[in-house]
Order: C-alpha cells, then structure tokens, then sequence
C-alpha cells in the first residue's frame, strides 16, 4: 500500500495531521531568526563653514551663568543604577517562614498600589520573583499547547474527531481530585506535588486510552452499538487496567518514601566508613614514618 492510499483510507487523520503542520509552522513562524536589513552606506556631501569668534565687546555683553542657574553644596549618591535607559533602585526581600512566593508577590503589588506612586515610577520584579511572573503568564499557553498536542496525536490514532474529547474529559476531573487531596493533607504545590499530579493525569489518561481503543475495534470489526461495546470494553480492560496503575502507584513510591530510605542508608554507609577509618589511617601513618639510618 503506498503512502497516499494510506492517507485516503484515513481522511480524518490526513486532516489532523495537515492541521498539526500548519499549526506547528504558523507558531514556529515568530520564533524563527530574522536577518536584519542591510545596511547600505549612501553617498553623503559634507558642506562645512567657519564663522569669525565673537568679539570681546560681545562676550562682554553675554548673559551671566548665575543668572540662570545656582550652586549649593549637598549630599547625593556616589553612583546611580539604570535599568535599560531610567535610573533604578533595587529592594530585596527574603520570605518568612511559610509563606510562599505568590503570596508575598500579591503582598508587593496590593502595597504599591496603597502608596499611589506617581505616573513616571514603575514597579517591576526582578530574579525569582519575575521568573515567577513569567511562568504564571506562559502557563496557560502551554496547558493549552499540550491539551492541544495531546488532540492530534489521538485524533489521527483512532481516525476520530470526537473519541480524543472523550479521553481528555477524564483530566479535569483528576486535576480537580489532585488539588483537593492536597488542601485536604494541607500540602504545598511543590515539585513533588506537581510530579504527583502529572503521574496521576498520566494513569487516567491511559486508562481511557485502553477502553476507547477496545470499544472502537469493537464497533468497527464486530459491529457492536456503542453501549455493548464499552460495556465489553470496560469487563475485558478492568484487569489490565488495575495491574498498571498498580504498578504506576508502587513505582511511585520510592519516591513517597525517599525522605525515610534516605538517611537510614546515611547513616549505615557512614557507619561502615566510620569502622574502618581508624584502621586506614593507623596504615597511612605506618607508611609515612621514614626508616632510621643507623650512624656510621
């Protein structure tokens, strides 16, 4: 079978996968290296004069500096910061115990506000806290990105328009789930919370996967209704489905309880390292004593 019969046996496929590129190349688009415009020298003709100094009757005559202008003595700063063309002065801050960097960020803003600073100062973040703004600004982009990647892929496997929205429902629900278990154990989004959720958005989602696929084999080749196939779909998948999330969950848990495995090995290698210390250095020491020379 060649290629193109391939592509018109799989029309909806060919579409997603048509859409994908364009979709792919559009935003690629704006984030490809631009060359700048030449810079083509022009011929140019310089015309140049001398005009005669001024007098000393017109320099006589000329308007004093005081008369515009004053001096007085003060103090001032020895150096002046700019932050691209303005002058700038940089705060720091350090968080308190238990409060996260939103927090503090929402803190910030809600007191610049209160001061009513004038039109010609601005505020803006630096170092963490605007790598922090910047991700809250990007994510959304990206979720999008992804729940839109994750669209195609599936389209085009199941040559289905609909069936990809059917697998992508199931994760607001597990997200939802994620964010209450962890107000519920009083847990921070942290790194490993956010792991966390992506593994369990992971298990859902590939357990919709295993019902789907079977229940559209089984309309397309056994010609099953949709309520007979997804009945059949879910009997046959129950066990397959348990004995891989059981595994995603247990191979989870090292992580879980790297916080406990951790110091125990600690403190048992060091342990073992601490019984045989003595015993190299008394060699080392034996080693480095240089012989006596009997005198002649």
């Amino acid at each position: 079978m060649s290629i193109s019969a391939t592509f018109i046996r799989r029309p909806i496929g060919t579409s997603l996968l048509t859409a994908a590129i364009l979709l792919v190349g559009g935003v690629s688009y704006f984030f490809l290296p631009k060359a700048p415009i030449p810079q083509i020298d022009f011929p140019t003709i310089s015309v140049h004069g001398s005009l005669p100094g001024a007098s000393p009757e017109t320099m006589a005559s000329a308007v004093p500096l005081s008369a515009f202008t004053h001096f007085e003595r003060k103090t001032s700063a020895l150096q002046v910061n700019h932050q691209g063309q303005f002058p700038a002065v940089t705060i720091s801050f350090n968080l308190g115990e238990g409060v996260a960097l939103g927090d503090a960020v929402n803190e910030i803003e809600a007191g610049t506000v209160r001061m009513g600073l004038p039109s010609d100062i601005h505020a803006t973040f630096q170092g963490t806290a605007k790598a922090f703004e910047s991700s809250l600004a990007t994510e959304p982009w990206l979720i999008l990105a992804a729940v839109i990647t994750v669209y195609l892929v599936l389209g085009i496997l199941y040559e289905s328009y609909i069936h990809p929205l059917t697998i992508l429902s199931t994760l607001p629900s597990a997200g939802v789930g994620a964010l209450l278990a962890l107000l519920i154990c009083h847990t921070e989004l942290s790194v490993i919370a956010l792991v966390g959720i992506i593994l369990l958005i992971g298990i859902v989602k590939k357990n919709a996967i295993m019902m789907i696929d079977f229940a559209l084999e089984a309309e397309r080749k056994k010609g099953l209704k949709p309520e007979e196939a997804i009945y059949e779909a879910c009997l046959l998948r129950f066990r397959p489905i348990m004995m891989t999330t059981m595994c995603a969950l247990l191979g989870g848990l090292p992580l879980a309880l790297g916080m406990f495995t951790t110091p125990v090995v600690y403190l048992y290698l060091d342990g073992l390292r601490l019984r045989f210390a003595p015993r190299k250095q008394e060699l080392r020491l034996t080693c480095e004593v240089p012989a006596q020379i009997p005198p002649v």
